[in-house]
This record gives structure tokens, C-alpha cells and sequence, in this order.
């Protein structure tokens, strides 16, 4: 028999117990519980409780303040995630009515709800979520039992902390590296994409030697950086979509006829421009175009873009802070790039992908493509191997991979290959310099004659 005890807050439905459960073997048929099932708690403490009745369950009845709905139709997993989630809400719990302490549902004040319908994004989310929180309790029971073993056995006091430490090496190794994602910088060092990342540790680098000069200035590249890649994959991605946006047009114009290339000021355009909602209308809930469109989306974010904007061109202009007034002018810049981080931090969930290899097996109807996940602030990561169901994939080309891994084509907005200067891996996007056309790396700034296929720039619009 199935009580209210028995719901975990989690969604989960504990285990059974063959000497504290009540067993009977005279429960009517219809009381019997089906596999896809939905239990929600009648009494309401806080959130209301609720699980889904998995096939391991069975046999069981519900009893004791537990209200059972039953789905006319088969629902997916994924669906009844999305459901379950629904009726732990709050929004559900108020419906709850009685004196303090007898708080309940009833079945008439369900008959109004509005169920939420399947999407398939908000589901994968919550998978996302719910696969996390099982992995941490997992360590936590881990961390948990190994305490407690202490004096299972009759050893010395000597030999059972060597034992503890040694067993519990890994357990302590989760912690401290969980522990690390507290720290923003973390973040965005070891899982931003990489032109992003490379930029942040030179900041951090220069601000921890207190060589304030330099940091200064890396502070400056770095918002610039961050910005342009923000702004070269937005439009990558608005020309996979067929959106037009005129502020590329802006972008032409500059590689076709300006002497300069693209900065700041194009790159804020952009990002500007898709915060729009119209011109992401149309497009699914769950496309990168959404989060792209929130970096400059605030007041705040734009105020301090437009600080930084201000600050690197006074320094262009030989206005750059003196030596009475910099350390403050670093301290703000700082803050300032710190707050449009904080707002790409969407980034560390949409890779920057190189493909190596591709090969398309069409009785399969999938690539294997070998490829690299540049994410973080070294180029030098480890090969894997995905399975993709398209044979359009390019190799050699940088791909950005949204959470479900579909992949978008970067070039020719952001192209890779070693840099004929520092002969490092980099990335690079189509530049002017002197009138000439360039490509100019995100890493490190160093630009050359571009190599690329120009016919493809003028494809792109970008030339």
C-alpha cells in the first residue's frame, strides 16, 4: 500500500518494504495502480507532492491522502516530466483549502487546471536539472556511507584515516571542483568558448600581478572580444535562419570600402538589433538567437557597454587614464566586463565546435564527424567522435552546438586555422586594415592577407 509518506518531494516513491509496508491481497481491481499513473498529495504542506507510478512500483494501491489521476492517453516521459513539475507548483498548492494543518485538494479543484502541453525544450531542460540533482545526491549517499564505515572494521585509528583518504579521494575531488563553480572566473575560464576564455585569463593573469597597465587594456580587448564573437555568431546564425539584419549591412560597408575594419561599434549593432523580439519571432523557443539577444537585452548592460565603448576610445585617442587615476578606472572597466559576462553566461552551454573529420554513411543516414570542443582557455582539447544525421557538415569549419547538438556553420563569420604569426591555433573573422582585406584572430589580434574564399564573404553579405 501506497501512503502519503511514501512521495518524496523529488517526485520519487520509495522503495517497498517487505516487513514496515502494509501488504494485502484484497484490494478491488480498480484501485489497483497502472504503470503511468500520476500521484498527487491531497494534504498540502508547502508544495504539493507528486510522482509517476514506473512499472518497478507495481503491485500497489494508493491510500491514505493520495489522489490518483490517470492519463486518458499514453503520455511520454518527457511530458510527464513537465506535468509532474506542474503539479508540485505553488500555483497548485493554493488551490489547497482548510485550516492550518488540514490544508487539502480535491479532485473538483483539479477538474479547472490547465495541464501544460508538451514542449519538447522545457522537458529537456528539466531532464537536464533532474539528471544533476540525482548525480549530487548519488555523491552525497557516496560521502555519506563512506563516514560511516569508519569502524566497520577493527582497524587502528592510524589505518582508518589512511582508509578514509584514500577512499574518499575522489569524493573530495567533486567537492572542491564543484566548489570552483562558485567562482565566475572558473567559469569562464574552463567552460566559455575558447577566443572568450583565452581573453578573461589574460585578464586575470594581469590584474593578479597587479601590472595595471597591461590589465587595463586586457580588460578593453576582452569586452571588445567578447562582444565580436557574441556578435559574429548572431549573425552566422540569423543567416542560417534567413533573417535579415541590416546592421551586417553596416558590416559590408565597412570590409567593401571603409580603410578600418569592424569594432565595437558594429559589434553592438548586432547584438543590438537581434534583442529585437521581431526579428526573432518565428523561430523555436529553445534557438541560440534568443539567448544571444538578452547580452545587451538591460539598461545595465548597455550602460556598461557604452562605458567600455567610451574608455577604449579615449585610449585610442591618447585619453587614456593617468597613473593617479587608473587603478579606479581599472576597478570600474573591470566590474563592467564582469556584468556582460555574467550576462553571456549562456555561452558556456553552446559549444564552439571544430570538425576534424566527416564522413556520411548513407544506409545509416548519419555522419560520424570526428571534432573538437574548444571550449575553455587552451586550444589543445581532446578529439571525440558524435553521430549527425545531416551530410552537410563541413570539415574543417567551426560549428557552434546548441543544447540539443544541433550544429550551425560559423564560416565564413568565424573561420579557424594556425596563425601564420605565433603559429597558435586560432580563430579569425574577416577584417580591414589600411584599406586591405584582412582576417584578424580573436585570440590575440594578429592579422594577414586574407586567405579565405572571398566570393564567400560576398554569399554572406559580409562583403
Amino acid at each position: 500500500m501506497v501512503w502519503l509518506r511514501h512521495l518524496g518531494r523529488d517526485g520519487s516513491i520509495a522503495e517497498p518494504d517487505e516487513e514496515a509496508d502494509v501488504w494485502r491481497d484484497d484490494v478491488p481491481d480498480r484501485f489497483h495502480l497502472q504503470a503511468g499513473d500520476l500521484l498527487l498529495s491531497e494534504v498540502v504542506t508547502g508544495r504539493p507532492k507528486a510522482a509517476r507510478v514506473e512499472e518497478h512500483d507495481l503491485p500497489a494501491a494508493a491510500v491514505g491522502s493520495i489522489l490518483v489521476l490517470r492519463p486518458v492517453g499514453t503520455l511520454t516521459a518527457e511530458h510527464a516530466r513537465l506535468i509532474l513539475a506542474f503539479l508540485r507548483s505553488e500555483d497548485v498548492g493554493r488551490l489547497a483549502k482548510g485550516a492550518f494543518g488540514r490544508i487539502r485538494l480535491s479532485p473538483k479543484d483539479l477538474h479547472s487546471l490547465m495541464l501544460p502541453k508538451a514542449d519538447e525544450a522545457l522537458s529537456a531542460a528539466l531532464d537536464e536539472l533532474d539528471t544533476a540533482g540525482r548525480r549530487m545526491s548519488g555523491w552525497s549517499a557516496e560521502a555519506t556511507t563512506l563516514a560511516g564505515s569508519v569502524f566497520d572494521i577493527d582497524v587502528s585509528l592510524e589505518d582508518a584515516r589512511r582508509s578514509i583518504i584514500e577512499a574518499g579521494r575522489l569524493t573530495r575531488l567533486r567537492a572542491e571542483a564543484a566548489a570552483q563553480l562558485d567562482d565566475p572566473g572558473y567559469i569562464v575560464r574552463t567552460r566559455f568558448p575558447y577566443p572568450v576564455a583565452l581573453r578573461w585569463r589574460e585578464v586575470e593573469a594581469r590584474m593578479s600581478a597587479e601590472d595595471l597597465g597591461p590589465a587595463y587594456e586586457a580588460v578593453l580587448e576582452a569586452a571588445e572580444v567578447l562582444l565580436g564573437y557574441s556578435a559574429l555568431v548572431t549573425g552566422a546564425l540569423a543567416q542560417e535562419a534567413t533573417i535579415e539584419l541590416t546592421s551586417i549591412g553596416a558590416l559590408q560597408r565597412k570590409l567593401s570600402s571603409a580603410p578600418g575594419g569592424p569594432g565595437l561599434g558594429e559589434w553592438t549593432a548586432v547584438l543590438q538589433e537581434i534583442s529585437g523580439n521581431r526579428k526573432r519571432r518565428g523561430l523555436r523557443m529553445d534557438h541560440p538567437l534568443h539567448e544571444l539577444g538578452t547580452l545587451l537585452g538591460s539598461d545595465e548592460a548597455q550602460q556598461a557597454r557604452g562605458r567600455l565603448a567610451d574608455r577604449r576610445n579615449a585610449k585610442a585617442h591618447g585619453r587614456g587614464p593617468d597613473a593617479v587615476t587608473l587603478p579606479a578606472a581599472l576597478e570600474e572597466a573591470f566590474r563592467d566586463l564582469s556584468l556582460l559576462v555574467f550576462r553571456a553566461r549562456f555561452l558556456a552551454d553552446l559549444p564552439l565546435i571544430h570538425v576534424t573529420s566527416a564522413s556520411w554513411d548513407a544506409f545509416e543516414g548519419e555522419a560520424t564527424l570526428m571534432l573538437r570542443r574548444l571550449m575553455g582557455d587552451h586550444p589543445v582539447v581532446p578529439t571525440s567522435t558524435m553521430q549527425y544525421a545531416s551530410n552537410e557538415i563541413e570539415r574543417g569549419s567551426l560549428y557552434l552546438a546548441d543544447r540539443d547538438h544541433r550544429l550551425y556553420l560559423l564560416r565564413p563569420f568565424l573561420t579557424c586555422e594556425v596563425c601564420e604569426t605565433c603559429h597558435t591555433w586560432s580563430t579569425f573573422h574577416a577584417d580591414k586594415e589600411k584599406g586591405n582585406l584582412v582576417q584578424k584572430s580573436l585570440e590575440h589580434g594578429h592579422h594577414y592577407p586574407y586567405r579565405g574564399n572571398t566570393q564567400v564573404l560576398q554569399q554572406a553579405g559580409l562583403l
